[in-house]
Order: structure tokens, then sequence, then C-alpha cells
């Protein structure tokens, strides 16, 4: 597979003949070196013979023939005199098709070399006036025809041509009402037909491609200079977005019918294709880039080079589908180019794809919607109660004199009486036919709420009628509004109220009303955009506040709360390849439905959604909050919950429920759900309906003599089963006297008085100088105490203690307000209102609304370093976090459940595995976060929780003492089991503190990690008869209650503002806390350093470790059961062979030296990656772990000796530009083995190396560049690909190795000096710019060898791959107990490792090979642990690869490990950087250029150790 830089060298070549026009000459000139973006995309196709005989007709064009290429732009102008029109026009909108088309240029000079390309003409004229004008389409055309005529390389008539016209689909004011509907798009589409019949009757033999670029001018308008771009109209308010879409898909549908006329292809040497190009996007405005911590602006020529360059290959490769099988594709998304095939050579057109433009038809859709959709009331009893009641629970329907509506489209009407494929008519507001307030004709024709109440009371007022928006005199108290979401309803229900106060014929007081709520929709379509903003919880609150201005304003009134509809089911519809509907309109009203596949996490979110919008709903009516008065209440129609599509009798989808664009009802909907929801209103509360089939034939219910009413809770004897007291942040209307179960519960808010809650003047770049107000991100870890574990659970409902109540959880939770709700975010959000991360609400830590709590009920510490990494992905991932700039406290909690198991494998849970787990984690996050203050809260000593269990007086379920704490809760006093938890709680408190005291931490200026010790003490809330106070704690008596959970957001802020050395290390749940402030003196949060505090000295361990070997216990491994042909199916017992490519490093040198005498001798058999002396327990190796799998594993080197060197290929000093020698000998060393069976073994081999071409770049920045650095690997590797069956290569970046300078700086008596092992590192001085230049090419070659291993080169064969290994992107120096490096990872000269070093490595290899590709460990834990290797599981037996981790032909990325992410988008976010940096060498090389020149002579002269 050949990359795409050769065509751009291609291209280059065509460039030097063609630019004869001076117009064209300074257009090329300033394009080539755009084209630089293109080398990153793969291109397989093997180049074709030029034809020597152009064809004679469009429809058997090939690539190779076309000779000439133009572009031409239709971006319209604004009728706006206040925009400067050339800031529109030459924007980011330029950049994006520009950079396409060169693009698709550089695609087809891979065809013909030669083929002329005319840029885009988009420049403006100047008229007479001195005013810009916009130059028209046409102008262009012929400009473009001019041109091509002129051009002395082109024979005008013979040649064929490959035009691309860009069209928009939209005037920006289309959607004013000053505009008829019809007429919206009728202008532009006669521009772009003069355009198209110009092109058509002057321009002979051409490929003319059509392209919709409507998304490009909205995001122009977008990113555009606020201070230059004004509305463009004044009308831009009243748009919404279901008229753009639809008014763009009838331009678009007009467009398809024109060009199916056959209006162009008369002739045979001409064609026009519809290509789509991309749609529903969200194109980001990025500003500038991150290059090591500083932000550099963006220039307009960068702003996205490199990824709009993907829009190019996109058309490409449509014009190589057929017509009706071409496919849109979205912005930023990685393609690779298609090639044209044998069987389908040619460029495709409407003629030669076969394409029939009848669209399939249901029988459903085939018939004729215009019937009558009227129905009948059986009902004899019609007559009102003989008195006007005065309860809401003995209304019957003949007292309803007034009828009012709220919600969005499906409430309003829209596209209820358009006719089939009338799908602008979509846009019609058909009030008067809507299900639940619409008032056309009589029931005998029209079935809705209204016109079946009518037959009850002829009087009734408030009904929609005809059609019209809600501001209209025929919507009356409809007051639905299209578009709307929750967070608009209390805005509809102010109007509502406003308009029955106002209306004379409606008597406010005394009129009993009935008023449905339906709402939501909208809310699960774009859930996906912002899943905190449209989140259950505040969607829940939307609700609310809404109804509690019905509840407090409106009189005698009856609300009927319609649960959202089981939305997921309009998938089935959409999914349904036999009916014709408009998708394109339906993926833009709901994205987050129906742009994801099935079993998609997006798709499972929006369920979960989906369901907690309902179950919300419930809840909050359930709570009991609306029968605080006789006259009003709020009843759930629940009809709607698990609806399904309709079906006809064939089975499949019945699209003529729907209006023209299957999205919303059509009348024949309405009529059902008007049905279901008059019988819901009849039905008994915890009894109704909840599956509505709209297909069955549904009979209205009457009132029965003895249920004559509505029904409600009350009339139904129903006893809400979730009912809690009232918010109390709103107090109940005046009139209303609390009973006592509405009595509020003891307040959990608190108050702060800080005066000072201002943030730094700048945000600080130490974490000792961090203020509240500074922290802008919130997160924790730990267990159930943190994921809230019914925190929020009554007396005695244990059942309740598996909700986790993370919104309450007191490090963590964001529920409501510091005046209700005492958490450590909400009292940060205090002084940062901006404050993100926080969890809301209740559920797993995986739902959306736990956001940063990654907390796991029954987590133990060995879980903690999975939280870690979920938590960066999460924040790495979330376009809410700047994970570089924004501060972060992320406090942890972990232990309980450790002590609780410890007296059953005290060895599992010791006091030293407890604490490498915490390390670990640590580790994470301290190589991972930056700007991260880390709380680590001391573990709770359990033992006073015992006197709860022990008090037979005291209320609570002692038979779960066991399984709640088997170790501490059930266990007799005095007894071993409970000495041996004691010691362990002290053991824990002891180990954790050393190792944050240690100062491994506190190595960056931006991270640190805080002990806050108010667990270690704890004190038992009692009451004034001695008994425990048990409403401090759960149901459960284990866990802790909101009380207490307040009174720990309480301690744990207050200990932040301690100094450390002076926290509080004692918890009284009772006592009286006042939160603290920070003071003119101490305004930090508190840290080691700010507070002036000494770590004390570590106590050196006892016993000195006898050698580094690991224990590896896996369960019994089989090999497959036949040798497996696949590469993505190979287990560790499969591989027969083993070898290795590299330096010194690789070579081992260093393991095992004393002195500079023998610190070159080479170790081989000690090697990491091919080192075979001894086994396992004794030396860590890679082959040492093989063995355990398969005792022949063939190809480790043993000793010091090149004659046992196996196949360790690897060389002392060695270079990238060495490895393809060394991929050469290997290749004929395994060949000419008797010992392997060259064709069938499988193959292991680990190429290692870099570090030395670092050492030595700025010595010669030529030779060591990150190209060709990345040119020699791929040489290497391609022998590889080449000539060796069933491989697996695993390729470990690069390490970074700014990191040594610590050991440089901090050690002294190495034996080599580092200037002389390591010069571009190790002699430049700190912050200088030669050193930030090591640290931009460090970097440079990690990301670059990542991206070229990574890309699809190697993949093309079945028993073949290259994976990458990052374990040292990010390297993290080991330190000692006196917080210096730990030189016992290091051999004699400081920088080569000792047999402890390259035991880490091998432990982090392989442990890197059974992770995911995407979610591999990318930072060393260079930590003594016997127990650190990873096994195969029974899920995953295989070594991971990118298609078994579900990642083919996708490149991983570096820096996230969240599958959905798009891994390329983050590739090319790290390249840009990269790039950047680039720019900035560029400038020293040319002020440095005489220093570089000496320094080159010299480069001979230094005499060092290599690795």
């Amino acid at each position: 597979m050949k990359l795409l830089s050769e065509l751009f060298f291609l291209w280059l070549v065509a460039l030097q003949g063609i630019a004869t026009h001076p117009l064209m000459k300074s257009n090329y000139l300033t394009e080539q070196k755009k084209l630089e973006p293109l080398r990153r995309f793969q291109f397989p196709c093997e180049l074709e013979k030029l034809s020597h005989s152009p064809p004679p007709s469009v429809h058997t064009l090939r690539p190779s023939d076309i000779k000439a290429m133009a572009a031409i732009g239709i971006l319209q102008s604004v009728p706006d005199s206040r925009m400067n029109h050339e800031d529109v026009l030459l924007s980011s909108e330029r950049t994006l098709v520009q950079a396409s088309m060169e693009t698709l240029a550089a695609l087809v000079s891979r065809f013909n070399p030669s083929v002329l390309h005319q840029p885009l003409l988009l420049k403006t004229n100047r008229a007479a006036s001195g005013s810009k004008a916009i130059r028209s389409t046409l102008d262009q055309a012929k400009e473009v025809v001019k041109f091509m005529k002129e051009n002395q390389m082109l024979d005008f008539q013979n040649d064929w041509k490959l035009i691309t016209v860009f069209f928009s689909a939209e005037n920006l004011c289309s959607s004013c009402v000053s505009f008829h509907q019809e007429h919206r798009f009728l202008d532009s589409m006669e521009r772009l037909k003069r355009v198209l019949d110009f092109l058509y009757q002057e321009v002979p033999k051409a490929f003319v491609n059509l392209v919709d670029s409507t998304e490009l001018r909205f995001f122009s308008l977008s990113s555009s200079n606020q201070n230059k771009i004004r509305m463009p109209c004044n009308c831009a308010d009243e748009d919404s977005k279901l008229d753009d879409v639809i008014l763009r898909w009838s331009y678009q549908n007009d467009l398809k019918k024109l060009l199916k006329s056959g209006r162009y292809e008369w002739r045979d040497d001409f064609t026009i294709v519809l290509q789509p190009f991309f749609q529903e996007i969200s194109l980001p405005h990025r500003t500038g880039r991150q290059v090591d911590g500083n932000s550099i602006p963006n220039t307009p020529e960068e702003i996205m080079e490199e990824e709009n360059s993907a829009l190019g290959v996109g058309l490409w490769n449509n014009m190589l589908e057929p017509v009706g099988k071409k496919k849109h594709y979205y912005y930023m998304e990685m393609l690779q180019a298609r090639c044209p095939s044998q069987e389908y050579p040619y460029l495709f057109t409407y003629r030669n794809s076969n394409y029939s433009s009848s669209p399939l038809t249901s029988q459903a859709e085939g018939q004729s919607q215009e019937r009558s959709y009227g129905t009948s009331i059986p009902c004899f009893d019609r007559i009102p109660s003989n008195t006007v009641p005065v309860s809401v629970h003995n209304l019957r329907p003949a007292d309803i004199k007034v009828i009012g509506a709220l919600g969005d489209s499906l409430t309003a009407g829209n596209g209820a009486g358009s006719k089939p494929n009338d799908v602008l008519d979509v846009l019609t507001q058909y009030r008067g036919l809507s299900w639940s307030v619409g008032g056309d004709q009589n029931i005998s024709t029209v079935t809705t709420l209204a016109n079946i109440l009518r037959e009850f009371n002829p009087s009734l007022r408030g009904y929609s009628i005809g059609t019209g928006a809600q501001n209209s005199a025929n919507a009356f108290l409809n007051q639905a509004v299209p578009g709307d979401r929750s967070e608009d309803v209390p805005s509809q229900a102010r109007s509502l109220v406003d308009r029955m106060k106002n209306d004379t014929g409606i008597n406010f007081q005394e009129d009993w009303k009935l008023i449905t709520l339906f709402i939501g929709g909208n809310d699960l379509c774009k859930f996906c955009n912002d899943p905190v903003h449209f989140s259950p919880d505040n969607y829940t609150n939307n609700i609310k506040i809404a109804l509690d201005i019905l509840h407090r304003e409106v009189p005698r009134a009856f609300v009927n709360l319609v649960t959202v509809l089981h939305i997921v089911t309009l998938r089935d519809l959409y999914q349904a390849k036999n009916i014709s509907c408009p998708r394109l309109i339906m993926r833009n009203l709901c994205p987050c439905l129906l742009n994801y596949a099935d079993n998609s996490t997006e798709v499972e979110i929006l369920e979960s959604f989906n369901r907690r919008y309902q179950e919300g709903t419930h809840q909050l009516v359930e709570s009991g909050r609306y029968d605080t008065k006789e006259d009003f209440t709020v009843v759930v129609q629940p009809f709607l919950e698990k609806v399904t599509i309709p079906k006809t009798k064939e089975g499949l989808p019945d699209s003529s429920y729907f209006a023209p664009d299957c999205f919303h009802f059509h009348q024949k909907t309405h009529s059902q759900t008007a049905r279901g929801l008059w019988n819901n209103m009849l039905e008994p509360v915890g009894n109704k309906t909840d599956a509505h089939f709209l297909e069955m034939v549904l009979t209205l219910r009457c009132p029965s003599p003895v249920e004559p009413f509505l029904r409600t809770y009350k009339n139904s004897n129903y006893t809400y089963p979730n009912q809690t007291t009232p918010d109390i942040t709103t107090p109940p209307p005046s009139s209303a006297t609390p009973t006592p179960a509405q009595e509020p519960d003891q307040n959990h808010g608190s108050q702060l008085l800080c005066e000072d809650r201002a943030p730094s003047s700048s945000s600080p770049t130490s974490v000792h100088a961090l203020k509240p107000a500074d922290v802008r991100v919130i997160a924790a870890l730990g267990d159930s105490l943190t994921a809230g574990n019914g925190i929020g659970a009554r007396s005695n409902n244990t059942v309740d203690m598996n909700t986790e109540y993370r919104g309450l959880a007191w490090s963590i939770g964001g529920d409501a307000s510091l005046k209700n709700v005492t958490t450590l975010p909400n009292i940060l959000r205090e002084f940062n209102r901006n404050l993100t991360g926080y969890s809301t609400g209740t559920g797993g830590a995986s739902e959306p609304n736990a956001f940063l709590n990654q907390a796991v009920p029954g987590a133990v510490a060995e879980k903690l370093p999975d939280q870690a990494k979920a938590l960066v992905r999460l924040m790495k991932s979330d376009p809410r976090i700047d994970i570089n700039t924004d501060w972060k406290i992320i406090t942890i909690l972990i232990g309980g459940n450790d002590l609780c198991n410890y007296c059953e494998d005290p060895n599992y849970y010791s006091a030293v595995n407890f604490t490498s787990h915490i390390q670990e984690a640590l580790d994470i996050l301290h190589a991972e976060v930056p700007r991260a203050l880390v709380n680590l809260v001391e573990v709770m000593d359990l033992l006073p929780l015992r006197k709860i269990f022990l008090d037979n007086q005291v209320q609570c379920p002692t038979h779960l003492a066991r399984y709640l704490c088997s170790c501490v809760l059930p266990v007799m006093e005095g007894s071993q089991d409970l000495v041996m938890v004691m010691d362990a709680i002290r053991a824990y408190q002891n180990s954790t503190r050393k190792l944050i005291e240690s100062g491994r931490y506190d190595t960056h200026e931006n991270f640190t990690v805080v002990l806050q010790p108010f667990f270690q003490n704890i004190k038992i809330p009692l009451l004034q008869d001695g008994r425990a106070d048990i409403s401090f704690f759960a149901p459960d008596c284990f866990h802790l209650s909101q009380k207490s959970h307040s009174q720990l957001s309480r301690t744990l802020w207050n200990t932040m503002l301690q100094p450390v050395g002076e926290k509080t290390d004692f918890f009284d749940p009772k006592a009286n806390i006042t939160l603290s402030c920070p003071t003119l003196h101490k305004p930090f949060l508190g840290t080691y350093r700010n507070s002036n505090y000494t770590y004390l000295p570590v106590e050196p361990t006892n016993k000195p470790i006898q050698n580094w070997g690991s224990d590896l216990s896996c369960p019994e491994q089989t090999p497959s059961e036949s040798v497996p042909t696949s590469v993505h199916k190979l287990r560790p017992t499969d591989i027969k062979v083993i070898a290795a490519l590299g330096d010194s490093l690789t070579t081992a040198v260093g393991a095992k030296a004393t002195s500079s005498t023998n610190m070159l001798t080479a170790w081989r058999g000690l090697s990491w990656s091919i080192g075979g002396d001894g086994t396992l327990e004794a030396h860590t190796t890679l082959p040492n772990i093989l063995k355990k799998f398969n005792p022949e594993l063939f190809g480790f080197s043993t000793g010091t000796e090149k004659e046992t060197a196996g196949f360790n290929l690897a060389v002392g000093g060695a270079k990238a530009n060495d490895m393809s020698t060394q991929a050469r000998e290997l290749v004929e060393l395994m060949r000419g083995s008797s010992k392997i069976n060259f064709k069938e073994d499988w193959k292991l081999i680990t190429l290692f190396v870099g570090g030395n071409d670092l050492c030595h770049y700025c010595l010669d920045r030529e030779t060591y560049s990150g190209e060709n650095y990345v040119k020699h690997l791929q040489a290497a590797l391609d022998i590889l690909y080449q000539e060796l069956p069933r491989a697996f290569v695993n390729m470990v970046e690069v390490m970074e190795i700014s990191g040594l300078r610590q050991i440089e700086r901090e050690t002294s008596g190495c034996a080599v000096p580092g200037a002389s092992v390591c010069p571009c590192f190790l002699t430049p001085q700190e912050s200088s710019p030669e050193l930030q230049e090591m640290k931009i090419i460090n970097k440079d070659f990690q990301i670059k060898s990542m991206l070229m291993a990574s890309s699809s080169r190697y993949a093309q064969r079945e028993d073949f791959t290259v994976v990458v290994h990052p374990f040292f992107r990010n390297t993290i120096i080991p330190l000692g107990s006196d917080g210096k490096p730990d030189l016992s990872f290091f051999s004699v000269d400081c920088f080569h490792f000792t047999e402890r070093g390259y035991a880490e490595m091998a432990i982090a290899l392989w442990n890197n090979m059974l992770e995911p590709v995407g979610q591999k460990q990318s930072y060393n834990n260079f930590t003594h642990n016997r127990l650190k290797l990873k096994c195969p599981t029974s899920e995953n037996p295989f070594l991971f690869t990118s298609r078994n981790s579900g990642l083919q032909n996708t490149a991983p990325v570096a820096g996230t490990d969240d599958p959905s992410v798009p891994y390329w988008a983050v590739i090319l976010a790290a390249v840009a950087g990269v790039l950047a940096g680039s720019a900035l060498i560029g400038i020293l090389m040319s002020r440095r250029l005489k220093k570089h020149q000496h320094e080159r002579e010299t480069a001979l002269e230094v005499n060092s150790t290599a690795l």
C-alpha cells in the first residue's frame, strides 16, 4: 500500500508546466504547500495506464481520462449592508472547500499526473463605487470556461473535464414569515439552473459534480469574528430547526427531480451527478493549539488544514459509488480513498448505475390518507354534576369548561393534515387536529380530546382550530411550540395562564380547566450533544417549574401529564428499507436517535434517558407535591410509555400513521392518541394502560355510574409509593396548611459566610497557589460511600440501599444547591458557578449524570486503578473539560471493603498490596492529569460501628452484619480476627501516609496529593440515653445518611483549608461544624509547601529484595485447538519463536554492571524483551513469561556472548537507520534455522529504538529528523511484512527522555557524565528553547511512529500485525524514600537500566500486550510487586490487535482510552501540536545556524555510551 505522499510528488511535477495563466500561476504557487496534509492518507490503488484514445461517452469515463479540473462556489451573499461580505465568504468555508478540491485534484493526479487543476474562484470584484460585490455563480462559470478555452495545454473540444459545483440550499432569511413558503427557495433553484444550463450548452466532454455546501455556510457564519458578523436578518429569531431541515430537504428533493428529468442527459458527452458531501456536522472553531503547555494562536491558513483534506476523499469515494448507493459522511471522519474496480472502472453516472428513481412504496403508503378519522361516543350519561364541584376528585367530564395544552410540534399538530409526499406541508401547524386540544369540525369526523369533551359540554372553550402558530387566534389555549424542549415549558405555562386570565369568556376562578402537558421528544433527540443539560434530573426539574406555575396560579385545574413516548421505536421506521421516508430530515430532527448503530453506547444511554424521563415524571407527581389543594391535581397518563411502531398486515412499519416526514404524527395517529388519552383519564391511578397499540381498534370508555369522575390518586384509593415531602425551596401557597406528612425534613444545607470568593488574578501555574475559585473540575473515586448508596433511603427501606444517590454524595454530589444540600461541589460552586464534573440524581458510574463520580459500590483498592483510568478517559474526551488548563480536585476514599474482607485473606488484603494499588492509581493521575489537587482521605476506622450492631436496643438489621462487613461487625470482642483488623487499619493509614510523604507526587509544580486524615478517629453519634443515633445512618446502619454526608462535606472542606501538619484527625457527626473560609494570609488550599511542612523521614525497609523475578499464577492456558491462521486469534501459548531488534536497551547493557569497567557488557540473557536466563521467578523477561505458556519457546538470548544471542539482533549504539539491516539479518537467520518451521511457526518480534536518534538530534537535525526516524522504522517493518509469515510485531514507543535530567540534576557519582551520554537532552539549561525543542521532537517521534505503525499499511495480511505499545509515552522517574531518583533502577552510567529496571520494562510490555488497543497504559509504573503481571482471560484469551480490540481500520489515539471517541481526531490534534512546534523549531534553527555548525563538526569527538 502506498502513501498519498507519492500523489503529492506527482501532483507537484504536474504543476511544473501548467500555470501559464498569470492568475493561475499565483494561485498554484500558494497552493503547493497546502497539499502537505495529504501525506497522511492511505491510497492503495495501483497506477493504471493512461487511455490513448479518450472515451466517446461520459458513462465510460475513467479517472485517468480526466485532463482538467475546476470548481465553482455558490456562496450566497447576505442582504445586510452592515456585514462585510468578504469576511463571510473568504473564511473557514473557503478553507474547507479549497482543501477538499486540492485533495480531489491530488487523487485524480494519481491516475493522470498531467491533469490541470484550476483553483476555486471565490474572489470579489470592486464595483465602481468602491464597495465589494460578490461575483455571481454564473460569472464564475463563464470565467472557468474562458480559462479552459485559453489554456494552450488543454484541448477544449476533445479533453475530458471534471467540474465541481458547490451550491447552497439556504437563504439565511428563508424562514422569515414574510417569505411565502413555496417561493422560499425558488430564486436559488433558478440561479443554479442557469449555471447548469450554461455548462451544458458551452462545455463539451464534461463530468459535473453537484455538491451541497450548505453546512459550510452556517459554520462560516458561526465561527467568524462576532464583531464583524451581525445577525444577517431580523427574522433570525423566528427561524426554527424544523423550518431549516424541511426547506433544505425540499430544495434538494426538487434538485433531484431536476436531474432525474433527463434535462442534462441528451448529450452522451455530458452529465451532472449529485454527490452527497457531508451533513449534520458540528464544525469546531479552534482559536489556537497547545504546544508544551503554551497556547499558540492559529492563523486563518492553519485552521483545520489536515482535517479538511478528508472532505475531498469523501467526494472522491462517492464518485466511485453507484447512484443510489452514495453516502453522506461526517466532517472529521477519517476516510480511506477507494479505488476503481476492474469490474467498474468508471466514474458513476445515473445511466451506468442503472438507477431507477421510483421509490419503493409500501401498500399502506400508497393508499390515500384522505378519510374520516371520527368516532362515536357510546356514553349515555353526559350530564354535569348537580352543582359545580369544589374538589378535583369529584370532577366529571361535563364539568370541564376550559381546555388547554402545552408541548411541542406533536401538540402543535405539525403535518397532521398533510397529504402523502408533501413534505413541505409538515411546516403547517394543524392545531385543529391536535390530539389533546384540537377542535376542528366534530367528533364524527375528527377525534380529539377536545371534541370528545364537547360531546359532554358543547360550551367547552380553549380548543384550537384550523392552522397557525401558538400566538395566532386559532391556537387559543394550545400554547405548544414546535421544537420546544422541557426548558421552554415554563414560558408556555406563563403564556397559557395569561391567556386564560385575559379571556372574557373564561371565569378564571370558577371554571374547571383541563390542561394536557406532553414534552420531551426534542430533549431526547438532542441529549447526546449535551448529556448534562438534557439529563433526566434537568428534564424533571423543568417539568416541575412549569407545574409549579400552574399549581400556584391556576385554580380548579386537572392536569394531564403525559409521559414521554418510547422514542426508540422510531428507529424501526427509519431502518425499514422498503419504506420511502426522507431520512435526511429524520436524522436532522433527531440525530441522537438515528445517527448511531443499534448496539451502540449512545443508543443504550438514550434508552436509559428515555426510561428515566418517564420514571422522573412519575416520581415528581408521586411526591404529592401537587396534591396540597383540593381543587388542583396532576395525573400521570402513561399510555405512550411502551408504544411501538404500528405494523401493516405484512409485519412492516406502517408509515401511514406518520406525516410525510416520517417523524410527526398524521391525523390517523392523532385520533388514536386522543382515544388513548381519554381512556387513560378514566382508568384508576395505579391501573392505567402504559402500552398503547396505535393499530388496534380503540373504543372510547365511558364514566361509570359508580365511578363517574376523572380518576385521581384520591378517588382511585391509591397511595403513592414514593411520596416525599415537597421541596422546601418552593413554599406552598399561603392558603394551604401543611399537614404533618408535609412537614419538611431537616435541612441539610449550609451557610457560607466567606466574603472573598474571587479567583486568582490569573490562572495559577502552581498547585500550591490554588484558590477555591480557581477550581473548574471536580471528581471522585472510591466505593459505595462515594457512590452514595442509601443516602436518600427512607427508614427501614433496606431495599433502597441499592440506589446510588450520587447527587447527594459528600465529595462529589451536585444536587440542588448549598442552601439545601451540603456537598463539596456545592461549596465550591459558591466560589465558581462554572464548576463541572459533579454528579446528580441517582444511577451507576456509567450513567451520564454520574459524570466524574467514578466510584463503584463494593470496590476494593485493587479496582482503584481501573477507576482512575476511566476518570482520565472521561476528562480527556468530554468537551466541557480542558484537561490541560482546567484546575481539578479529585477526592479518593477507599479501603472499607478491604478491611471488611481482611480476615478472609490477610495476604491479599495486606497493607503492602493496599498501598501498592493506591500508588498505581495515583501514578496514573500523576502521569495523565495536569493541574490537579488530589484529596486522599485516610481509610475509615470501622471498629466504632460495632457499637451499633452490638446494642440490642438499636433497631438495626443485625442479620445483615456478616453480609455488610464480615471481618468487623459480627466477630467476637477480643477475637484474633478483630485484632488483625485493628492492626490492618493502622497499617493502612501508616502506609498511605508514608507513600504521600515520600514526595513521589510532588515532582510537578501543577500536581500534588494531600492526605486528609479526619477518618483516623470517628465518634459514633449518641442520643441522650446513650443509644446510637441511627438518624445519621442509612437503613442498613452501616452506610451514612444525608445528615452524615453533610457533616462529612463540611469536615472535608475545613480540612482542605487547614495546613498540612495541622489537619483534623477525627470526625464527630454530631459536632456543630461551621464552614471555614480562606483568609487573607492563607487564601490557598493547604498543601505541604504552602504549609511550610517537611515530610518526616521514611523508615527504610528491613528485608532486602533477593531478586527481580515475578510470580504468574494464571489459570491453565491451552493452545488453540489448531494452529491459528489469523494473528487476531493468537494466544500466548501459540507463540513458538521470539526475536528482538533495537539498541543497547535491548542488548541489556548495564543490567549487572558494577563499575565503568563492565558498563559496556551486554547482558542479553536479562534483556526485557528477548532474554531467557533462568526462570520467571528469578528474572522477569518477556521470554520467561512466555515460557510459562509454551516451555518450547525458541529464539531468546542467554548469557552475555553473541553466540548465545539467539534471535536478539539488537546492537549497542544502533539508531533507526540501522533497523532495516537488523530486520534483513533476522529474516535470513530465521529462514536458515533448522530449529523452527519458518512458514508455520508463530513469531513474536519486539522493536524498540530511537533513544540514540533523540540524543544526537541537535547535532544533525536533518539526519535525525522525525520524518527520517519514521522512514527508517517503516523500511524495517516493510521487510518483516514482506518476508515473515505468521508474525506479531511489538513496536514500543521511544521513551520520554527528558525525565533523565532529574537523575543528572539530583544525583552524583554517575560513572559517565550525562552530557556525553545524551548531549541534546542533558546539556541544555532548564526552560531553555533548546530543551523545549527537544521535548517537542521527542513527542514528534512518538506520534509519527504511532501514526505510521497504526495505519492500515500492515493490515492487509491476516497473519501479520504491528501493535504499538505506549508504556514509555509518559516516563515517570522512580523515586526513593528520600524523594530523589531511585538509582536501583539505573545502571552505573545513570542512563541504562539495571536488571530491576529491565524487569519493569518486561512487565509493562507484557501488560500492554494484554490491553486493548486504545486502552493501553501509556506510562511506566516502576514499583516492585511480584504480582503485577496480568493474565489472559476467558473472554479475551488473545494478544490484542487493532481488529480484536474493535478498532479495525482505525488508528489508536495517543492519550485517550474511550472507544467511542473518534481516535483519529485526537491523533490529528496531537499532530497539529507537533506541527506548531515544528514552526518554532524552524525559528530556532535560523537563529542558531552557526552554533549548530560548530556542534556538527565536534559530533565525531563525542565519546559516549550509546543506548
